[in-house]
């Protein structure tokens, strides 16, 4: 069973920086994409961002400028930058991986909560 297992999250100041870590139990090249997603209270999960396995990135309209992620081969973690959080980034991320046959995993998320 894949595990992801994502960390960093926690109390950011509105225009501040934090940094979400994922993990994988297995190597990277399994998946075709992997990514990050959030889920605010009382809304539905969005897409944040994702990196494929060649290294090309998409983003969400909403973090695009302000997010980066980016992903270590030799670690098997993929990170997301979070640069000038806004309060409305407030919510649960969630790292998940996808392999080409459509199969795909869920970490159990971290928590970020962005202060005004």
């Amino acid at each position: 069973q894949v595990q992801l297992v994502e960390s960093g999250g926690g109390l950011v100041q509105a225009g501040g920086s934090l940094r979400l870590s994922c993990a994988a139990s297995e190597n990277f090249w399994s998946f075709n994409y992997m990514g990050w997603y959030r889920q605010a209270p009382g809304k539905q999960r969005e897409l944040v961002a994702v990196i494929t396995s060649s290294g090309r990135t998409n983003y969400a309209d909403y973090v695009k400028g302000r997010f980066d992620i980016s992903r270590d081969n030799t670690k098997n973690t993929v990170y997301l930058e979070m640069n000038g959080p806004k309060p409305e980034d407030t919510a649960v991320y969630y790292c998940s991986a996808k392999r080409d046959n459509g199969q795909e995993y869920w970490g159990k998320g971290t928590l970020v909560t962005v202060s005004s």
